[in-house]
């Protein structure tokens, strides 16, 4: 739900708007943007995939996992809070206190019925704009991950993974993850 479309917002603005409930916002080109919170199958998914990527990447010493709510600022007119977000020990200079300041190398977003078209076309654009590496769709639903990775500033569908599958990230060339694992 867009707030105000007609209002455009700075990131200067966004962080002193005096927001006093528990609901999550995002600026998308300037435009404030509610995002509900989410349900059930949401939750659980994102825990399952936190856990099995903060365990690789603690193992591995690769970087950080963060999730949200916590914002990445890529413009000052584009501040999003993905649901998962992988930074690489090359790229941790990024990660400041108010939040992460460009691009993540990897962004995971989990479907939910209200942000579905924002996640599979604005920030699919957005995120190719400003150099995301890898941005991973989760379809609770469908139980399928889509990968995306980055060329030419876009990101380009490489896989899609359903339930029998084993996925392999391109940036995390090592890990596997057994699709079944995400959706339990």
């Amino acid at each position: 739900m867009i707030v105000n479309p007609k209002i455009k917002f700075t990131y200067e603005e966004y962080k002193h708007l005096p927001l006093e409930d528990t609901r999550r916002y995002e600026l998308l080109g300037g435009e404030l943007v509610m995002i509900p919170s989410p349900l059930e199958p949401h939750q659980r998914v994102s825990a399952n995939l936190e856990f099995i990527l903060m365990r690789y990447v603690k193992e591995k010493k690769l970087g950080r996992i963060y999730d949200a709510p916590f914002d990445v600022i890529l413009s000052e007119e584009d501040v999003v809070q993905p649901d998962i977000i992988f930074i690489s020990k090359e790229h941790l200079s990024i990660v400041k206190k108010e939040g992460i300041r460009g691009a993540p190398d990897l962004v995971i977003e989990i479907l939910s019925p209200t942000t579905a078209d924002r996640d599979k076309v604005t920030k699919l654009t957005l995120y190719g704009k400003y150099g995301v590496q890898e941005y991973w769709i989760v379809d609770t639903n469908k139980e399928e991950i889509e990968i995306y990775t980055l060329k030419a500033r876009r990101l380009r569908l490489a896989e899609k993974y359903r339930s029998e599958d084993i996925l392999k990230s391109p940036l995390l060339e090592v890990l596997e993850i057994p699709i079944r694992e995400v959706f339990a």
